[in-house]
């Protein structure tokens, strides 16, 4: 199976799908809402990379050194003691970040009613961070389109998330290897239980071309620890995968080994490929998530 979806889900329909499409759509300000006040989480500022070089913004005074030009001294500040300053200014750069959620239909789970589901919570995150890049200077944009900046962009990553088109298609969902282009910073959102070959192809790919990032992956609590027993039917929310059990507690070691080697496997490749894999439980908060995102993309 690519995903454990749980006890029997209904198939989808066009009219189920338009309506979760209008509620999507109705609950976009929320997801603004949401998304700008999980950003503040993060001192992102003018997003400098706090280092000494030719940004605008004063950094730090520090004694001048063997090879400072006499320019480069601040005398105002040298009058005020024996020695010599200079002031360094932080080194800023207007970088390209992009951001890919998946749109398989498997990101639409969730094991309580009560519970983000990995969609929802994959979203906020993505346009959280967005949210955080752009007002440091950042372009930004989800994949296949171009990264801009301005805060006009949030509002366009925003409606491409909670706007896409119906998830009507498979249950997982690949990210769009032509669209990668040398020098960006990807960040890639999903659960990753389908079929691991595209990912993978994915990040050899990147890493020639000198394209970092990271991998998060995404999870409700189910799918995490597997707590069922008894008589259970899982199938995948498209409906193209299923299997009935009657003893579904017998085949949780076996699903927690599974998602162990998958994992590890992610992880393995994004190291090869110099990105970083990292894993978010829908069940804890997702300052947690965004923290790590930021120093990752970051790093």
């Amino acid at each position: 199976m690519s995903a454990t979806a749980g006890p029997m889900t209904g198939q989808a329909t066009p009219e189920r799908l338009r309506a979760r499409a209008e509620d999507a759509a109705a609950g976009l300000p929320a997801l603004m809402l949401a998304a700008e006040r999980l950003s503040t989480a993060l001192s992102a500022g003018s997003h400098g990379l706090r280092r000494a070089g030719s940004g605008e913004e004063f950094w730090q005074y520090r004694p001048a050194a063997p090879g400072d030009s006499l320019r480069s001294i601040d005398w105002r500040r040298s009058a005020r003691s024996d020695a010599q300053f200079v002031r360094d200014r932080e080194l800023q750069t207007a970088q390209a970040a992009v951001v890919w959620v998946s749109g398989g239909q498997g990101m639409d789970y969730s094991g309580a009613p009560n519970r983000a589901t990995k969609r929802d919570r994959a979203d906020l995150l993505a346009l959280a961070i967005s949210v955080a890049l752009l007002r440091g200077g950042e372009r930004v944009g989800l994949a296949g389109q171009p990264p801009r900046a301005g805060r006009a962009q949030i509002d366009r990553i925003a409606q491409g998330l909670v706007l896409r088109p119906d998830s009507a298609g498979p249950d997982d969902d690949v990210p769009p290897i032509h669209a990668l282009r040398p020098g960006q910073r990807v960040l890639l959102i999903a659960d990753f239980l389908g079929d691991p070959a595209p990912v993978l192809s994915y990040l050899e790919r990147a890493a020639g071309m000198g394209v970092r990032g990271a991998i998060l992956q995404v999870l409700d609590p189910d799918e995490e620890t597997f707590p069922f027993s008894g008589a259970v039917l899982f199938r995948t929310l498209s409906g193209a995968s299923r299997h009935d059990t009657r003893d579904a507690q017998g085949l949780r070691a076996a699903y927690l080994n599974r998602l162990a080697e998958r994992r590890e496997l992610l992880r393995q490749a994004a190291a090869r490929s110099g990105w970083h894999f990292g894993t978010h439980d829908t069940a804890n908060a997702p300052a947690q998530a965004l923290l790590w995102i930021a120093s990752v993309l970051e790093g």
